[in-house]
Order: C-alpha cells, then structure tokens, then sequence
C-alpha cells in the first residue's frame, strides 16, 4: 500500500468522509443458480434484478473519483448476467482488478471471456464431492465446478483460482476433506468463514427463528467434535498454512470454535477487527448501496450518485456512531474485512 492511499483511508477513519474507497463488491445480477441452505438468495424473484450497462456506466465514473482499486463480483451469480463481459470492460477503462465469485456451475461456459476479463476467481467449495453436492441442492454440482475449474487452467493454467468455504453443521466434519479435495482440483488457496446465521443479509429481511438457524449452526455436541477436528487439522496441515495454501492462520480457525460455541449461548464471540464501512461499499443488483452486506442500506444509486451517498449526512453519521467492538451486527460478523 502506498502512503498516499494510506493516509487517505487513515482520513476516512477519522473524519467519516470517504476521500478514497478501494474495494467495491458489485452484484451485477440478484438471482443464484444453487439451492443452498446457509443462504437464500435463492428464493429471490425468478426474473431477477442485473445491473445495466448504463448503472455501470454511471458508477465508473464514480469508481474513478473514489479512486476504487478492487471490484468483486458477487450475487447471486455473477455469470448469470446477460451481459456481464461489457460491463466488465467498462470497469477495466480503469486501473482496477476484478474478482469474481461464483457457484462454480457457469465456470466452462464462460471459461475464455472468465479469463480474459476477471483477474481471479473464487470458488464456493461446500466439501468434498459428496458433501459438496449435498449442501448445494443441484445435481452433478461438483462435477460441474470441477469441469468449470479444468476449463479456466485450460485457457490460462496460471489464472488464479482458489476457493471459499462455508463452515456449517452439514461440512464441519469435513474440513481436512475439504482442503485435499482443493488440492485435487488444483486450486491456489482455500479459504474458511462461519455460516451466518443472524443477520438479515442474503436475502432473509425478517432474519431467520431459531429452528431455521439450528438447521445450519452447530449443536453443542457438534462443537465440541469441530474443536477436535480444527487441532487434528492444524497439527496435520502445517505446511499448508505456512504456504498460504489454507488462507487463515490456526488461531483464526479456533475463533471459529469461540463463533460457533458463542451461537450456543457457551461463551462471548470473537473479538471483530474490521473497518469496511470505511474502505468499502456494497452495491446490490437493484442498486441498493450498502457499508457493508450486513448493514441497513445507505442510498440508491438510481436516485443519488454513489460518491454522494456514501458520503451523505446518514453515511457520515452511520460511521461516526458505529462501534465495531459494542455493535450487536458486528459482534456477530462472520465476514469481517480489515483494510490499513
């Protein structure tokens, strides 16, 4: 990181005015071709919402004065879109890497244009095959991610691919399965985050009960055997995360022990280090601005431009008032970020 960019996020933070922002996530379309049940964007409208080639447009020209360095695709899927590749050029008339998230099943398809366009991709990797196909409700859904995989080192085999796993009551007990399967598929890195199981992100407005939470988190029992599964996995894997091959360090994988045993009611969450509503936006496919995916929205950009909403007396007085470590939204946060 440069000084210069430093000091501006430094500014952000201490006058809540956003002079630079250098990650946006942008949902190019709302709808997901997966059934998973961690997570129900799913069950969104049919048609869907996408983002036009005119809102994207619009907001490179916004992207170019926030000075953005970063834009992740995210959803939904991403390659659901019917003109993804025009908007992508659009963004690339400025300096920015683009990252692309995806289910995995769309991968072959679009595998040239994926290359040519996105400078990484990360995968949804659920488990081992079995798993794997379990959790996403579609049939053959691991197949077709390895295929999708196969294609993209097909055109680039140094384009980089790694993956994201969600941990949850269905894969927990997977996890050393989950990193070979990685390796098997020949991805980078592999990358682990707990379920959410409490906000009102992903398309759950009213959040979730209880019943519909314990379908997804771990029971007690569930966590205990977790904790034994993450120390075989750290005493097993050394090298992997020394390599970076596992993305987070040991000591992360235990917070998720504390996360999950937290869920349970048996002990206090994992302190939170995070300063995304400072450094980064969301924009969702309907044009909804938000600091984070897990906090009320902040404007439209179909009625205000995006430098003028994050910027906005609500945007400034959200940050000002927000206590990382007290706020019960991000005491829970399975999806912290951390910029300096």
């Amino acid at each position: 990181m440069n000084a210069l960019r430093s000091v501006a996020l430094r500014l952000n933070e201490v006058t809540d005015r956003l002079r630079r922002v250098p990650v946006i996530t942008l949902m190019p379309h709302s709808r997901c071709n997966c059934r998973c049940i961690m997570c129900d964007i799913w069950r969104a409208n049919r048609d869907g919402k996408t983002l036009s080639e005119s809102d994207v447009n619009e907001l490179v020209r916004d992207f170019r004065r926030l000075r953005v360095e970063w834009v992740v695709l995210s959803g939904g899927e991403a390659l659901m879109h019917p003109n993804l590749w025009t908007l992508c050029r659009a963004l690339k008339s400025l300096p920015v890497r683009i990252t692309l998230l995806s289910t995995g099943l769309l991968l072959t398809r679009h595998a040239a244009d994926i290359v040519e366009n996105c400078d990484d991709v990360i995968v949804s990797l659920d488990g081992s095959p079995a798993v794997h196909d379990l959790i996403r409700n579609i049939p053959q859904a691991f197949g077709q991610l390895e295929e999708g995989v196969a294609a993209l080192k097909r055109v680039r085999l140094s384009h980089p691919v790694s993956a994201r796993c969600v941990i949850q009551r269905l894969n927990f007990h997977d996890l050393p399965n989950i990193v070979e399967t990685a390796k098997t598929l020949r991805l980078d890195r592999v990358s682990f985050l707990c379920a959410d199981v409490s906000s009102t992100a992903f398309n759950r407005p009213d959040g979730w009960g209880k019943a519909r939470a314990a379908d997804v988190a771990l029971a007690p029992d569930e966590v205990e055997r977790f904790a034994a599964v993450v120390d075989a996995m750290i005493a097993d894997h050394t090298a992997d995360f020394a390599s970076g091959f596992i993305a987070e360090a040991p000591e992360k994988l235990r917070s998720f022990v504390s996360y999950f045993r937290a869920v349970n009611g048996n002990g206090v969450f994992p302190p939170v280090r995070c300063n995304a509503p400072w450094v980064s936006a969301v924009i969702e496919a309907d044009g909804t601005v938000r600091p984070c995916f897990f906090h009320a929205a902040l404007g439209n950009i179909h009625e205000r431009g995006l430098e003028e909403i994050l910027n906005s007396a609500d945007a400034v007085r959200f940050r000002r008032s927000l206590d990382i470590r007290r706020n019960p939204i991000c005491r829970r946060c399975v999806c912290t970020f951390s910029m300096t």
